[in-house]
């Protein structure tokens, strides 16, 4: 199913951010051109900015003042494709920096990342901690982890060596196994489905938009961020957060990057406010956007920002 037709668009400008090694990543902004904060949305893996659409519309209204930027990664949506070498998460902390030099270059910014975009975050982090405190005023960290991607839940299927074997087959024969992976999506979509969501109950609007991000993400792209994965550690990254507001939200029922994750980094960083939602999976950013909204007007409250609406609640996600 087309992208277009799962969603409604709000009211959005476009642009494009070209890399130092001259990749175009497709931006998207929203809200009030001259808002004294900016908050920048980094997607998951496999995914694209629309999975944020809920959470971005939500969070307009609950702060209005705010200016939302999202982008999506190298070799996902709109943004060019680029050589496989450079499919790791420390070439996405530089691009991250590129980004905000183009659509931010003053002024403050709060960084909020789901899944791979968590962990771009974290490595952003750890690439330029001089900017934490100063350029960087708020860190959200979504469904994500700082190290042992591959020692919990779903992701202990890194370690399986059939994810070598895809790696090896995808390098040599990348259209074949392009095509193969549409007809695997289909037949593996119910196991997909448990991964993101559990055995709980989701709109089928929710579940049509996750797919149409999955099936339309190059295989390529898919399988080469996969060997970051296993030797992914920002652990040290965390304790730099402890200079600003940093909130760490996870769903209850996340079998991808299971709350053991969560819990490990808000005990790393000093006062970070902790959220869990109550029954969510690691797609929390699809199934209860409005609570994550909520935690993250929270934290841009905490940050400084003075753009919220005035008889907004301020109560605890539980």
């Amino acid at each position: 199913m087309p992208i277009p037709s799962t969603i409604v668009t709000s009211a959005e400008r476009r642009a494009t951010v070209s890399t130092k090694d001259g990749v175009a990543l497709a931006v998207r902004e929203y809200g009030p051109r001259d808002a004294e904060l900016t908050v920048v949305l980094l997607h998951g893996h496999c995914l694209r900015t629309e999975s944020w659409t809920y959470v971005r519309d939500a969070l307009l209204r609950e702060y209005p003042g705010a200016r939302v930027v999202c982008y999506d990664h190298r070799g996902h949506g709109d943004s060019a494709a680029a050589s496989r070498q450079t499919y790791h998460l420390e070439q996405l902390g530089h691009d991250l920096s590129h980004v905000l030099d183009a659509v931010a270059p003053t002024g403050p910014v709060v960084l909020v990342g789901h899944s791979m975009g968590g962990m771009t975050v974290l490595t952003y982090v750890s690439q330029r901690p001089h900017e934490i405190g100063t350029r960087i005023v708020g860190v959200a960290l979504i469904a994500t982890a700082a190290s042992g991607l591959a020692d919990a839940g779903f992701g202990r299927l890194l370690r399986n060596p059939v994810v070598s074997v895809f790696q090896a087959a995808v390098r040599r024969a990348p259209v074949l196994m392009h095509r193969a992976k549409l007809l695997a999506c289909k037949v593996f979509a119910p196991i997909i489905r448990t991964a993101e969501f559990g055995d709980r109950t989701v709109s089928a609007r929710v579940l049509a938009l996750a797919n149409a991000m999955h099936n339309e993400t190059p295989i390529v792209t898919m399988a080469s961020f996969l060997s970051g994965f296993m030797v992914y550690d920002q652990t040290d990254a965390l304790a730099v957060l402890s200079k600003i507001p940093t909130l760490v939200l996870c769903g209850t029922a996340d079998l991808m990057t299971p709350p053991s994750h969560s819990v490990a980094m808000a005990a790393a960083v000093e006062y970070s406010d902790f959220v869990m939602v109550d029954g969510a999976g690691h797609s929390v950013i699809l199934e209860q956007p409005g609570r994550v909204a909520e935690a993250i007007a929270r934290l841009l409250t905490r940050a400084g920002g003075s753009g919220r609406r005035k008889a907004a609640h301020l109560a605890l996600v539980a």
